[in-house]
């Protein structure tokens, strides 16, 4: 069987997506020896501060990985639509007058998912994708104050006809379905969400450093864009709690340069950022974290999602403070020991919940949650799922 994966990002890049890609490409090995997986991806790119060298070819024992250089680029819109374009052409090109049995799309920007659409609807097999984020549903709610907003019926539409022409659709987030059972009703919708990797599974983030006599550190890491909104609830919030914690923020992003700036404009002293790092320098930031932090714009779009970053952040074993609502709070309160979760964008809530999850002393009994959620297992059924599809399996 001959298989076609499109992904945005693989490995070097870093990014929930290239990580969740490549343990996919794994687990599609593990259950068909006489499988071969053509990845069209791109050169790293995820970072603007964070750059990193990857073979534009790569072949192993049943992978061929096509990596496509792009337009150096930030993280603007017009940036991501003139790279998008960029791969996408690659992509078209290299895939005309190739076959295979089934193409599988992974996408958090409508854009990805789209063109497997076309591309296996030109090559006519089975699509299959894999939907990280509601594109159009976010830009409605990142738009709705810009003369942008006119092109979401675009979306919409593009949405509509990318969903309607999968022969499967995996959710990675259970808040997702209302919202995708009115776009594309005939689906029955898979709900393979991310999960731990293996290498955090046996990582010991228990015997850092600790600074003695000073706050306990918060650690943040990840994106910096208008999505996470840190420049709305960080400079207030650090306000509030000078001389009870330090926050060290690992990561960058479209909004990184204003919360910067207002950072600087509140004149706090307990902040820290830092670029990017890989995952084997990261682990260490972990280990020294007392707390680790995430948060999400308030916006109405990001009440469905169930950020990647939890999972990670569970398997470490520390305290999460979470700003998030929606799914994602509901999803923590249920499932997560040792977590505080408050109202996204909400200063004076960040500050109290972290007081309240400091009280908390654990260790926290999380052995559950990363036997249920390790990535492993759930790629292998999201394998077999991809299969059965090229076997023909359509259910």
């Amino acid at each position: 069987m001959k298989l076609l994966l499109l992904t945005f990002y693989y490995p070097p890049d870093l990014s929930a997506g290239s990580f969740r890609a490549k343990a996919l490409v794994e687990a599609l090995h593990q259950a068909a020896g006489d499988l071969h997986v053509d990845v069209m991806t791109t050169m790293p790119n995820r970072y603007y501060s964070h750059t990193t060298q990857a073979k534009a070819l790569e072949q192993d024992t049943g992978v061929t990985i096509h990596r496509i250089p792009l337009p150096s680029h930030r993280s603007g819109m017009a940036d991501q639509s003139r790279t998008f374009a960029a791969f996408a052409r690659a992509v078209l090109g290299k895939t005309r007058g190739c076959k295979w049995d089934v193409v599988v799309a992974t996408s958090s920007r409508l854009m990805t998912a789209a063109l497997g659409a076309w591309i296996a609807r030109r090559i006519r097999v089975p699509l299959y994708l894999d939907i990280r984020d509601l594109f159009a549903d976010t830009m409605a709610d990142l738009l709705s104050g810009s003369f942008l907003k006119r092109v979401l019926p675009a979306f919409r539409t593009l949405e509509r006809w990318t969903l309607r022409s999968a022969a499967r659709v995996n959710l990675i987030s259970a808040g997702f379905l209302p919202y995708a059972r009115q776009v594309a009703p005939q689906h029955n919708y898979r709900l393979f969400t991310n999960g731990i990797d293996d290498d955090f599974l046996s990582f010991d983030f228990s015997d850092g450093v600790r600074d003695t006599g000073l706050p306990p550190r918060v650690v943040y890491a990840g994106n910096m864009g208008e999505g996470q909104g840190l420049h709305y609830v960080l400079p207030e919030a650090a306000r509030l709690l000078e001389g009870k914690a330090r926050f060290r923020l690992i990561g960058d992003g479209g909004c990184r340069r204003q919360l910067k700036k207002v950072l600087a404009d509140a004149v706090v002293s307990n902040v820290e950022i830092f670029d990017p790092v890989p995952r084997s320098h990261l682990f260490g930031h972990y280990r020294e974290a007392d707390v680790l932090f995430l948060h999400l714009n308030n916006h109405a779009a990001f009440q469905k999602v169930l950020p990647s970053k939890i999972f990670e952040y569970v398997a470490t074993g520390k305290p999460i403070l979470a700003g998030v609502a929606g799914y994602a709070a509901s999803f923590l309160e249920k499932e997560v020991e040792g977590v505080a979760v408050f109202s996204p964008c909400d200063p004076q809530g960040l500050a109290d919940a972290l007081n309240r999850l400091l009280k908390i002393s654990g260790p926290f009994d999380r052995e559950q949650f990363t036997h249920k959620f390790a990535r492993r297992q759930i790629m292998r059924e999201m394998a077999q799922d991809i299969l059965a599809l090229g076997d023909g399996n359509v259910e």
